[in-house]
């Protein structure tokens, strides 16, 4: 009734000609499985196998006829072996007690016979049919992983991913996924995602990320996390924080860190070269800058790699296999996290930042010091937002931080693609240097806040690069009361979605589509020479979201990429060198968006000198003077 396992296997060496309903040729390496439990269950060989007439464990069926039946090829346990072999006798009494469970319950457990964990499998299993039932089409799931076992599996990176489920089906307004067990509709359609998410945000408000407090506050509390009324009072709260007046003041912040890391470049010698791994190099960059302007402290990563704002943010925004397994069990098992003492940071990380916030607001009212950062937002609000609503430090630490992960490694992966495709793009760079060049001359050599914004190339390669590049490759959001969503194609029901049900907008898929980008995997920053500002509003640009829960950092990233591209490339080339990988292949290990093999370029003095500015005579006189070229020649 009992065997030990349930089944048995064998290889097959030499080919076999099996006489079954059709003769059937085994081939040598071919396996066959021998169902053990089954066999024992066939009335045909043991009457009333399951003991149902007479409700009871029947030993007598072996008594009259023991080497017979054991013998036989219907008696598996040991598999097929004499009787000699498989007798055993057992010189113990046993007798039942209160715990004995009558009749006996099973468990299902991997291959042996326990039951609790069949009602594990079949949580993770029973909405599998989900889609199925409403006649979406959708990614085919497999036990516990859903639809993610191709990246889990490593099969496919991240945007790999997305874009396979986006093209699931091209006539499909929508699609199915399954994060794990949970099923997810994926929105292909443009005007569907801008109805979601501008016109009816009021029906998909918030982000599917939830944290529970007591296990992850870094990420419960802060601005991406937050739901409802508390969303929109931090939203409004942070917003004035980017404003063009707090931006040409931190202008001035990233100006200075981004011409030290140009000068740093530049000052190699003029015959060498350097292989540099960008990652290495720009996450230097983007640290300095984010500590000036988010928490007002100076570092120089690149003169000391070894300043512990810079150590500890890496460590919390490299976001390996580990800790994305971590992040997403605190997501979904909050309890078995909070009973393991699971996080997706180290507290050190925690520690740190939280010490780092609590000092600096103690140190500014002690000494009267003000900054337009976003710390002295915070700080500016006390006593102003109501009772249960002040901001605690924990509040301002996660508002820092998610600003500061944002920035560090997002941030950071645009200015990797950006320099790595300008790089093995020779014309693309010449065309980008001589712009600088332009810009340079006409503000004798100290660019402003103004001209950079006004730079229509360098505009045209950053968000070439971050459509090419998300720095997320899905956005999300949660329904709060029943929408319904057209028919997903001609002929179709429309479907109904109701509130807690999930869906995904699969920007990396979109921003890849040649319906709406002619050559996607081709880098090409005319595509937004002429008018970035539409191709970068439209549904079809979803890099920094769309909508009121669009990215409200996205002026000071674009910024922040900018300054560093001008001043790099003012000083600088960038060439492939022999560790590039061209073509680029993403990394399959993590969630995020890097590079397989790093982001390596060679990068050098740049050889050529400006050209000198053209000269015109003044009339009536021998004087010389600087043709000045127009600054917006098109007009």
């Amino acid at each position: 009734m009992y065997p030990v396992v349930p089944f048995t296997d064998r290889c097959s060496i030499p080919s076999r000609l099996l006489a079954v309903t059709k003769l059937y040729v085994m081939e040598r390496g071919s396996h066959r499985c021998v169902a053990i439990s089954s066999i024992q269950r066939d009335p045909k060989y043991f009457e009333d196998p399951r003991n149902e007439k007479s409700n009871c464990f029947e030993p007598n069926r072996f008594l009259d006829k023991e080497c017979d039946l054991i013998n036989s090829e219907a008696y598996l346990p040991f598999g097929i072996v004499s009787a000699k072999n498989s007798r055993l006798k057992l010189h113990l009494l046993f007798a039942v007690d209160s715990k004995t469970t009558v009749p006996m319950e099973l468990k299902i457990k991997r291959i042996f016979q326990q039951k609790d964990s069949a009602v594990v499998y079949y949580r993770a299993t029973r909405n599998f049919d989900f889609f199925k039932k409403r006649g979406i089409p959708y990614a085919k799931p497999m036990p516990f992983l859903g639809s993610m076992w191709e990246l889990f599996f490593q099969r496919l990176s991240t945007a790999e991913g997305v874009e396979k489920v986006y093209n699931l089906d091209p006539e499909s307004k929508y699609v199915g996924f399954f994060e794990f067990e949970t099923p997810i509709l994926v929105i292909r359609d443009l005007d569907l995602i801008k109805s979601i998410t501008v016109k009816n945000f009021d029906h998909f408000p918030n982000h599917r990320m939830a944290f529970e407090p007591d296990v992850e506050t870094l990420f419960s509390k802060n601005l991406f996390s937050l739901r409802d009324e508390r969303w929109r009072e931090i939203r409004n709260l942070l917003t004035p924080a980017f404003t063009s007046s707090k931006m040409k003041s931190m202008f001035v912040l990233m100006r200075n860190c981004a011409q030290e890391y140009g000068d740093y470049f530049a000052s190699l010698p003029a015959d060498q070269s350097k292989e540099l791994e960008l990652k290495n190099a720009f996450t230097k960059y983007t640290n300095d800058v984010i500590a000036t302007c988010a928490f007002g402290i100076d570092v120089n990563s690149m003169k000391d790699p070894k300043n512990t704002f810079y150590v500890y943010g890496r460590e919390a925004t490299s976001f390996g296999r580990a800790q994305s397994l971590r992040f997403f069990a605190v997501r979904k098992f909050p309890w078995l996290c909070r009973l393991l003492g699971i996080k997706v940071f180290n507290q050190k990380i925690v520690d740190f930042f939280n010490e780092l916030i609590a000092r600096t607001i103690k140190v500014r009212d002690e000494n009267g010091i003000v900054r337009p950062d976003m710390i002295q937002l915070m700080m500016e609000t006390r006593g102003k937002l109501g009772p249960g609503k002040e901001l605690t430090i924990d509040d301002m630490t996660a508002q820092a931080f998610i600003f500061f992960f944002g920035g560090f490694e997002s941030t950071s992966a645009l200015m990797c693609f950006a320099p790595y495709e300008i790089g093995i793009n020779v014309q693309i760079q010449k065309r980008l240097q001589d712009e600088i060049d332009q810009v340079l001359e006409d503000c004798n050599g100290q660019v402003t806040y103004d001209a950079i914004n006004d730079m229509k190339y360098l505009d045209a390669v950053i968000l070439e690069s971050l459509r090419m590049y998300p720095p997320t490759v899905i956005s999300d959001r949660v329904c709060v009361k029943p929408f319904e969503l057209p028919p997903r194609v001609p002929g179709a029901k429309p479907y109904v979605m109701q509130p807690n049900d999930s869906m995904w907008i699969p920007i990396y898929g979109i921003q890849h589509d040649p319906q709406y980008y002619p050559e996607p995997k081709k880098f090409n920053p005319d595509r937004f020479y002429d008018d970035p500002k539409q191709m970068s509003n439209s549904p079809s640009f979803l890099s920094f979201g769309m909508g009121p829960r669009m990215c409200i950092g996205n002026r000071f990233a674009l910024l922040e990429a900018k300054v560093l591209l001008f001043y790099v490339l003012a000083k600088c080339d960038l060439a492939p060198c022999a560790k590039s990988s061209i073509p680029l292949k993403l990394d399959r290990k993590g969630f995020t968006m890097v590079s397989e093999n790093g982001f390596w370029l060679k990068i050098q003095p740049r050889n050529a000198k400006r050209a000198e500015p053209e000269k015109i005579a003044i009339p009536g006189t021998t004087m010389l003077i600087d043709k000045i070229r127009a600054r917006h020649p098109d007009n």
